[in-house]
């Protein structure tokens, strides 16, 4: 598998998934069509979850981002927690910044869809 590396802008996040067991994802995700974006990294996701690392650390640290890319960050975030099953560790860091409430209180409900704990970092 290779490295998928995009920059981001205004309107997308930047990303790094690694296949060593890295995944980034930061800035801002407020896509009108966000199938676009995300389903080609839900596909890298799938592919990498066929023999992931033995540990895989999720960073996510997303001042804003709108319903359709939450939609599919939990999308994301479910496959990875799969991982869990096959006895492979699961490390997600949740960055949000300080006094921003809507962004934490988004982590803490993936968390407990996910059930596995999160780190929540404030910046």
């Amino acid at each position: 598998m290779d490295v998928l590396a995009r920059e981001g802008s205004q309107i997308i996040p930047s990303i790094t998934f690694n296949p060593a067991g890295k995944i980034d994802i930061s800035g801002r995700s407020i896509h009108e069509d966000p199938s676009k974006f995300f389903d080609p990294l839900c596909d890298w996701i799938e592919n990498y979850c066929q023999n992931p690392a033995e540990t895989t650390n999720v960073n996510i640290e997303l001042e804003y981002f709108n319903s359709g890319s939450a939609r599919y960050i939990l999308k994301i975030l479910k496959r990875l927690g799969l991982l869990l099953n096959d006895g492979k560790k699961l490390i997600i860091n949740w960055h949000y910044e300080e006094g921003d409430d809507d962004i934490l209180e988004r982590g803490e409900y993936y968390a407990s869809i996910i059930k596995t704990n999160f780190n929540f970092i404030e910046v």
